[in-house]
């Protein structure tokens, strides 16, 4: 039997080790252990069963940039990269991680990227909201219950039911996007009829997920919720059923008797919500809310399990370029986590550290699964992405491409200061500017390809180009035409938009290039920041 070891964060100290005999097949690793030494035991252990030895540790300028892309959305300066690599010390990726987590440029990319998962076609109307919630440390628990049944006397278009009152026309539609997100089940096919994949999703789990919004409504901007009102459905057998409110694990909730109004009540009634429109008020709290009675079974049972394994999956997915579970929204029986004892290991240590998000995060980035290069160059086949035995290259974000061209554009002297809070000050215009930038650009998919359109405007926009390629002196151009010296000039440039230095074959041509143009040079060095900055290299972090 193979002794699988678990390092020190700088990987170069045993620290301790176990057996792959010592666990049960129903036993887990202890608690106490660091999210990055359980990560690295469990993925290790598997890449040992199908002996495959994983790819070596990425790059210094790797392994920031790719970091400083996942926790802040941004690629690193040159003075940042410069400076990283010029350090010593032993722990130093530890030191920047927990430097970048602790600015609020991650609670910023954190919130985009929570939005883009939570909301339809880029709604930011979530967004301050998840702001708010990121930079006082709240629970992913917390903010599930604020955003299925928080408080409603607040207008929801500016708070966290929006998520609810965005979708509440279409009861369908916020049943199946619910159970999908938070709880990585799509079941719209037990819709119509039991799914013919999974025994576990009939049309008795679909309705009974619907039947915990039936009562939900919009009045005007605000989310109100009825004392009355039920959900039948129609079996492919023809029967009419009652549908009883029922979690996705086939327990069913139950509730005070009620009546429904008759019709002089019911008229009493809308006259009331018109009036409430009018007025601008809320809706008045139900005494028996459906929507908590699932936050309730959620958080307050066994089954918080669910809410725990999706975004931990969804997280890993965002960190690691393939989830543990794929497709993301198919967590079920039928189809297995390529990893299920450190799936179940990292949803029970969510859980008892406060769905803590930052955290979760922290052990990802710090394991050395994460940091491993994403260049294969061993004997043999690339592994599949789902071993992890070599990084998955990922799709930079519309906000991530963006804001990363409008930082690499810049010259190295405008993000070279003394004061940090001008820098951190630049660095948030900067995210600002590049938000009409990122609107033109594709959210990634699981199989995503670089568009026609986004080919087509980088080749055709004149705007864009003279944002970008401007020679002034705040701008990486204008710094560049300064520079007589070739070598230095395409030195220069590398570390300012690819975060590392030039190897010699791209010194060589770019050299080249510039030498062959010098009656032409300020349109030459334009040219090469224009290649480097619409690279693949760029494009993607690897």
């Amino acid at each position: 039997m193979k002794r699988i070891h678990l390092y020190c964060l700088a990987c170069t100290t045993l620290c301790f080790g176990f057996s792959t005999d010592v666990l049960k097949a129903d036993e887990l690793l202890p608690a106490d252990q660091e999210i990055a030494a359980a990560i690295d035991f469990y993925v290790d252990a598997r890449l040992a069963t199908g002996d495959i030895s994983p790819a070596a540790r990425a790059t210094d300028t790797t392994l920031l940039r790719r970091a400083m892309l996942d926790l802040v959305g941004r690629i690193p300066t040159a003075d940042e990269a410069r400076r990283y690599v010029a350090s010593t010390e032993k722990n130093k990726l530890e030191k920047i991680v927990d430097h970048l987590l602790a600015d609020e440029a991650f609670i910023r990319h954190t919130a985009s990227e929570l939005n883009t998962l939570l909301s339809d076609d880029r709604n930011e109307d979530l967004r301050p909201y998840l702001l708010a919630s990121l930079a006082s440390n709240k629970g992913w628990d917390q903010m599930f219950r604020e955003m299925i049944s928080g408080d409603t006397r607040g207008p929801s278009n500016q708070g966290p039911t929006s998520f609810v009152l965005k979708r509440v026309n279409d009861l369908d539609k916020l049943t199946n996007v619910t159970s999908a997100i938070f709880f990585g089940i799509n079941i719209s096919c037990a819709k119509c009829h039991d799914h013919p994949l999974v025994s576990e999703w009939t049309q008795s789990h679909f309705f009974g997920m619907k039947s915990f919004f039936s009562r939900s409504f919009g009045n005007g901007d605000f989310l109100g919720e009825r004392e009355y009102g039920a959900v039948q459905f129609k079996t492919t057998s023809g029967e009419t059923l009652d549908a009883k409110m029922m979690f996705l694990d086939g327990a069913t909730v139950g509730e005070p008797e009620w009546k429904a109004p008759d019709s002089t009540q019911q008229a009493a009634q809308k006259k009331q919500l018109e009036q409430l429109i009018k007025d601008k008020k809320p809706v008045p709290v139900p005494s028996f809310s459906r929507r908590e009675q699932l936050v309730k079974v959620v958080l307050e049972s066994d089954q918080h399990s669910y809410l725990a394994r999706s975004i931990v999956n969804r997280t890993w997915y965002r960190l690691m370029g393939i989830g543990l579970v794929m497709p993301l929204d198919q967590m079920h029986p039928e189809n297995p986590s390529s990893h299920p004892e450190l799936l179940d290991w990292l949803a029970r240590d969510f859980v008892s550290h406060g769905y803590d998000l930052k955290r979760l995060v922290r052990g990802i980035v710090l394991s050395r699964t994460y940091g491993r290069t994403s260049r294969w160059e061993k004997d043999g086949d690339r592994p599949p992405g789902s071993w992890f035995a070599v990084a998955n290259v990922r799709t930079l974000t519309p906000r991530q491409y963006a804001t990363s061209l409008r930082i690499a554009s810049r010259s190295v002297e405008f993000w070279t200061s003394e004061n940090t809070e001008d820098i951190q000050k630049r660095i948030v215009d900067e995210e600002n500017s590049a938000k009409g930038l990122s609107s033109k650009f594709e959210q990634p998919g699981e199989d995503f390809q670089v568009s026609t359109t986004e080919a087509l405007m980088f080749n055709n926009n004149a705007d864009i180009q003279n944002q970008l390629l401007a020679d002034d002196g705040s701008m990486l151009v204008g710094q560049l035409k300064l520079l007589e010296n070739n070598s230095l000039l395409v030195t220069e440039a590398t570390w300012n938009i690819l975060a590392r230095p030039p190897v010699e074959e791209e010194q060589r041509w770019m050299m080249k290039y510039l030498e062959d143009r010098k009656d032409r040079r300020i349109p030459a060095i334009q040219q090469l920041v224009w290649a480097l900055l619409t690279s693949g290299e760029f494009r993607f972090n690897y």
